[in-house]
Parts: structure tokens; sequence; C-alpha cells
């Protein structure tokens, strides 16, 4: 799902080209739900996931948690593991994550279940055990959504959303919107270069910079 440029959408509300009461049609709407520990205990930002996160092939410097610490103005740990599943980064949990008192955790995994066609109720069961292991040490999940191909997947940009809502997580959807198949933002046909990688970084924080940075 392709996000909606609002300038476009208030010029046309301004304009009356599109009745306001289709907005919620056409414009789902996120974080729109009570958010868990939005005052977190925790004072330390982790970033966990896999490739997308590690910085698949980038300098340690390029990655989006490092570009994104130097937007916010914190420093936040990148725990990400290149090929790591939700199964395994559920496995690695604790040292990676929960050790660390964890204030607000950015979790980007699945995408390998994905890519390796396997169980979507098994890929979102480990995502759940996974926040809730994070919100009961009192730390704020920031759920991070990869889109897929729903035709081939199964729709994981929408379980993605309603795991966020059922389970008060701060979301962020398609995290390779503007990014995948734009040779300029690309590494390989997966992963971002440094230039796309600096693309998410600037996306996260202007969707989710106030929560990081308290």
């Amino acid at each position: 799902m392709r996000r909606f440029d609002w300038r476009l959408i208030r010029i046309a509300l301004a304009f009356g080209l599109l009745p306001g009461a289709l907005l919620v049609h056409y414009c789902p709407r996120h974080n729109s739900w009570p958010i868990t520990n939005e005052h977190p205990q925790g004072d330390v930002i982790v970033a966990f996931g896999d490739s997308l996160t590690a910085g698949y092939k980038m300098a340690d410097a390029d990655s989006y948690p490092a570009q994104l610490a130097s937007l916010v103005g914190r420093e936040i740990l990148n725990r990400g593991v290149s090929g790591d599943s939700t199964a395994e980064g559920l496995a690695r949990l604790e040292r990676d994550v929960l050790a660390e008192n964890p204030g607000v955790v950015l979790l980007s995994l699945g995408a390998n279940d994905m890519l390796r066609r396997q169980s979507i109720e098994a890929t979102f069961a480990n995502l759940r055990r996974i926040i809730d292991r994070i919100q009961a040490r009192g730390a704020l999940v920031i759920l991070i959504g990869v889109e897929g191909f729903p035709m081939v997947h199964g729709d994981y940009g929408e379980r993605y959303r309603a795991l966020a809502r059922e389970t008060g997580c701060v979301y962020v959807d398609d995290i390779l919107d503007d990014v995948f198949g734009d040779p300029a933002l690309m590494y390989d046909q997966i992963h971002p270069n440094a230039a796309g990688y600096a693309r998410i970084a600037q996306r996260l924080e202007s969707e989710v910079g106030s929560y990081l940075k308290r």
C-alpha cells in the first residue's frame, strides 16, 4: 500500500474535490488507539530486527539506526541480525534487548519469514510474544511493518496494523515504501543502500521522532 500525499488531500478537501466523509475510507488511520507504555520506564532505545536493521553490506554509520540516531540526537543500539526470522529474534530477545533495560524498541521482523514462505500465523504469534515480553518490561514498542506482496505472501500489511492496534504499539507501515524498487536507493533487489537507509531514517524521524527525543 502506498502512502498518501497529505498535501494533495488537503488541497482536494479545500476545493471540495474529496468529500471529507471519504477521508476515513481512503486514508487509513494509524496510531489512533491507546499506546501501551507511552511513557516508558527505561531510557535506552534499541533497534531490533533483521538485515534491514543491521544495514546489510553497509558501513555501521549507514544503517538506519545510526542515521536515525543522528537525526534525533540520541544513541540507538543496533540489534539487527541479517537473516533473522521472528523465531530467531524471539530466541535472542532477552540477551539483545531486554538485558539493555530498553525504554523504546523499534521492532522490525517478519521479512525473512515472508521470503521463506513460513506460516503467517506462526510469524505473527512470534511477533506478539516479542511485543508482550518487551511491554511487560515497561518499554514502548514501535512496530515497523513490511508490506510484501499480498497475492504471494498473504496480507502482511493488514496483519501488522491489526497487531499494533491490539497490543498498543506505535505503528509505522511498509518501511520500504518509496525505497523498494528505486535503483538509486537499493543495494540489491531486497536491501537498501546508504541513501535508502537515509530515506528510512528520515521517515522514521518524521513519523515517530517525538517518541525518540524524550
